[in-house]
């Protein structure tokens, strides 16, 4: 119906399982779910249309009731805040606006893991189709989360100066680009 109009840019969507933050949020983790996504971009590319692959890491605004069994939500230092809600599954068993659950820090070797489920997760978008991905690095986001001196408080090398707290989001990049190419990621 939109493709006429120029370039689509898909709702954001998981790179991951523990990237998950809100209910029926779309993935592109698995090659399942590139398949799904292959019917999506074909139909856009027969209506004469561009698609491009919005993903994202929610961080620490999630819920453990849409993450994998035992997981909670995760963020650069483990800072949540109580005025923090998402969509997820509340105490009474039905869907609505419930406060995140409390993240967890990333441990440095998680870090490096996300890296690398961002690049995956833009190949995957490739070879479903898309024309091309952006990283979605706004909005409170893990990314942003990284950027932000009052919830990150590390002291290692994604922590302390704007430089250090930017380098998530540059290694993001980087790993994604190398993949797939910097002419297809914004």
């Amino acid at each position: 119906q939109r493709a006429g109009f120029g370039l689509i840019v898909t709702e954001a969507t998981q790179i991951s399982p523990v990237a998950q933050g809100y209910l029926w949020t779309p993935g592109i983790h698995t090659s399942e779910q590139a398949a799904g996504w292959r019917k999506v971009t074909q139909a856009v590319h027969a209506a004469g249309g561009r698609i491009v692959l919005q993903m994202w890491h929610v961080g620490r605004i999630s819920h453990a009731s849409v993450l994998p069994a035992g997981e909670v939500p995760v963020s650069p230092s483990g800072v949540g805040r109580d005025d923090l809600q998402t969509w997820a599954i509340g105490a009474d068993g039905k869907p609505g606006r419930v406060p995140c659950t409390p993240p967890r820090a990333l441990t440095a070797a998680e870090i490096r893991g996300t890296v690398d489920d961002y690049a995956r997760a833009a190949a995957l978008a490739m070879d479903a189709g898309f024309d091309g991905v952006e990283i979605h690095a706004a909005n409170g986001y893990l990314i942003e989360q990284f950027m932000d001196p009052t919830c990150n408080l590390r002291t290692d090398e994604w922590g302390g100066s704007m430089h250090n707290r930017t380098r998530f989001c540059i290694e993001v990049y980087r790993a994604v680009s190398a993949r797939v190419g910097a002419d297809c990621t914004r």
